[in-house]
Order: structure tokens, then C-alpha cells, then sequence
């Protein structure tokens, strides 16, 4: 990961519709979502839809795999995971209390995230 793969990413999510999607696509993992659906789901047309899958494909966050006459997305989650060590690499330099409720409320079980999770 470096600067230039890490602003795409940022900047891919820098829109709402984008955003929502990818974390709707985030909450049904593993299955994923075909495009059709994720645009009913979302609410926007599927022109509007498959441009914004386009985008956040280039980014390197969601995988498109055709099923049919359907293609299905996924959150590219190690895409993403590595987005996130990006920026947390030099976390708190090095004094893992200061680390340690940010660890916490990534933690998948965590109560906070449960809570924010689009349904």
C-alpha cells in the first residue's frame, strides 16, 4: 500500500452513495449483492449504480464476479484492511495503551460496531 493506492480508496468513499454502498456490501459478506439489487437496496438507478461500482472498483474495494446474467459485488475486505494498517502504521507511536480502544472498537464482536452496522 502506499500514498497514491490509499487517496483512490479515500477518495472513492469521499461520496455518500459510494460509502453506503460499500458498507452495505461490508455487512453482506460473504455472499455479496448483485449491482440490480445493490441499486434497488440504495435507492438510485442502476446507470447510477454501475458508476458508482465502477469507481470504487478502480479503487481496488469491491470485486465484481458474473453469475449469469447477473454480476455480484463483494467489499474487496483485504483491500480495505490494508487501507486501514495504512494509515494506522505509526499508531500512538508505539505505546499499544494508547492503541488499544481503537483496537477494541475494530474488533469484529465489538458492541459499538454491532450497534452502527447497516441492516
Amino acid at each position: 500500500m502506499d500514498d497514491k493506492s490509499t487517496i483512490a480508496a479515500l477518495a472513492a468513499l469521499a461520496q455518500p452513495t459510494r460509502l453506503q454502498t460499500f458498507r452495505l456490501l461490508v455487512a453482506h459478506e460473504p455472499d455479496g449483492i448483485p449491482a440490480g439489487e445493490l441499486a434497488r437496496l440504495i435507492g438510485v438507478p442502476q446507470n447510477t449504480m454501475s458508476a458508482h461500482l465502477s469507481t470504487l472498483s478502480q479503487a481496488g474495494l469491491v470485486t465484481g464476479e458474473r453469475h449469469s446474467r447477473s454480476i455480484i459485488y463483494r467489499a474487496d475486505l483485504d483491500r480495505f484492511r490494508a487501507v486501514a494498517l495504512y494509515l494506522l502504521k505509526d499508531c500512538c507511536g508505539g505505546n499499544a495503551s494508547l492503541c488499544q480502544p481503537l483496537i477494541d472498537d475494530l474488533a469484529c464482536c465489538s458492541p459499538t460496531l454491532q450497534t452502527t452496522r447497516p441492516n
